[in-house]
């Protein structure tokens, strides 16, 4: 079936909603309300972020609309979605009387608009919406299958034993914070590591462009690089060990430049299309010593004390950055308060 261009644009901008939810840690749903030809609001799924379960893009995206309207009933609008609305965002579609409801992807599991049952089909009720599926379904399917593969993949590596040598900062120290943890990658399988789990960040869609790789400093972490991360272009942005989301080795002696300088080399090896350059502040020439990369210096932004702290929530998580302070000549980070 040919759809409109019309049509196949607002789903575009739909995916980009997508997108920002798979950035977030959410299931990448997005959805977009338009009006005469003008987008009047636009909304991903944040059940998560929001604890609440009925935060999905669609709704999300309804109420939003219904403010800018200043009326909950939108029967002159199109709700555009990158999957089949479930039985909740169908009923409320129909409850906020849409002229239609355009989808992406099919949801064989949930979807209320033709795979499991169809509320739109009933002429009992009130309202009747037109309905249109498929829209870009194969790109909006992948959007979906690219999340839940990356997120196997995380479980997995989650299970990765932790040394007793090191230790591994809990998930609910970043929580409420602003960490794109749907671009999180981890890695257990370099030599240097010897069984230490390491975490970059990785904005590619596909892994087919040669990324720039990105180094943070001592006194933060791969997080520094958010505005970078969120660009158009390909970027990655490492945690060393003892860092960030890596895992963290207690004994200050662990942390030799030449040992984080071959853990470097051996993840940028790793690393296909090679990268297109690495970019560092100053204070970590030492480690990159012998890259036959391209090395552009640059300056790290400071973070905010909360998003800078997190990794390290009291000083036996500090093992890294005392270490390397201590090692490049640089004054060392202050650690954080002690937690009671």
């Amino acid at each position: 079936m040919t759809h409109s261009p019309e049509d196949m644009g607002f789903m575009q901008l739909a995916m980009r909603q997508a997108q920002a939810a798979a950035d977030a840690g959410e299931v990448p749903v997005g959805a977009v309300v338009v009006r005469a030809g003008q987008v009047i609001a636009s909304a991903h799924n944040a059940p998560l972020a929001s604890h609440d379960p009925t935060a999905h893009a669609e709704v999300n995206a309804m109420r939003a609309a219904a403010q800018a309207l200043g009326n909950y009933r939108l029967d002159d609008c199109t709700l555009y979605v990158t999957l089949e609305p479930c039985a909740m965002c169908s009923g409320a579609a129909l409850h906020a009387r849409f002229k239609r409801v355009v989808f992406g992807a099919s949801e064989p599991k949930t979807g209320a608009a033709g795979s499991v049952l169809n509320l739109f089909a009933h002429e009992q009720i009130n309202h009747q919406t037109q309905v249109t599926g498929g829209v870009l379904a194969d790109e909006c399917a992948a959007v979906l299958q690219g999340f839940f593969e990356q997120r196997r993949a995380q479980q997995q590596l989650s299970k990765v034993p932790l040394r007793e040598d090191a230790l591994r900062t809990p998930d609910g120290a970043f929580a409420g914070l602003d960490v794109p943890h749907g671009m999180s990658h981890f890695t257990a399988d370099l030599p240097a590591l010897e069984g230490l789990r390491l975490h970059w960040f990785d904005n590619r869609q596909e892994a087919q462009a040669a990324p720039h790789v990105y180094l943070h400093g001592l006194d933060g972490w791969s997080v520094q690089y958010l505005a970078q991360l969120q660009s158009s272009a390909p970027v990655m942005a490492l945690d060393l060990p003892g860092f960030g989301l890596s895992d963290k080795p207690k004994k200050v002696a662990t942390h030799r430049i030449a040992w984080h300088a071959q853990v470097l080399h051996e993840f940028l090896s790793s690393v296909h299309p090679a990268p297109v350059a690495l970019y560092a502040p100053h204070v970590m020439a030492p480690l990159l010593a012998k890259l036959a990369l391209p090395i552009h210096w640059v300056e790290t932004p400071a973070l905010p004390t909360a998003l800078r702290d997190a990794p390290y929530p009291d000083r036996g998580h500090m093992a890294g950055p005392r270490a390397l302070s201590t090692l490049l000549a640089a004054p060392a980070p202050t650690p954080p308060p002690k937690r009671s």
